[in-house]
């Protein structure tokens, strides 16, 4: 079983920060990598931000120069993201994700999905 966890969520004024983290736990060694989306109601969720083993990152255009994603153990059990600049359009529900589970050797092409944590900008 793996379980991812969100925090950070909140209310927050246009043109302020926040910082969202994501913790797994269950049988991980590690990710490929892990990542951000966001959804807002009645709309597909939207990637915006990953970082893979090893450090690589994406950014998605509508983030990109506001939001950093960080992960202090490679990828391979925490995730963290920086939003600097928010606007009312960030407002979504934010959602943690993981993929390529490594556990005692074996491989699982899988994705993982935290609960979500409401981030909303308004004045």
């Amino acid at each position: 079983q793996v379980q991812l966890v969100e925090s950070g969520g909140g209310l927050v004024q246009p043109g302020g920060s926040l910082r969202l983290s994501c913790a797994a736990s269950g049988s991980i060694d590690r990710f490929n990598g892990m990542g951000w989306y966001r959804q807002v109601r009645g709309t597909q969720r939207e990637l915006i931000a990953h970082v893979s083993r090893g450090g690589g990152t994406y950014y998605s255009d509508s983030v990109k120069g506001r939001f950093t994603i960080s992960s202090t153990d490679d990828a391979k059990s925490t995730v963290n993201l920086q939003m600097n600049s928010l606007k009312p359009e960030d407002t979504a529900v934010y959602l943690c994700n993981a993929n390529g589970r490594w556990y005692d050797g074996t491989f699982c092409n899988t994705l993982y999905w935290g609960q979500g944590t409401q981030v909303t900008v308004s004045s």
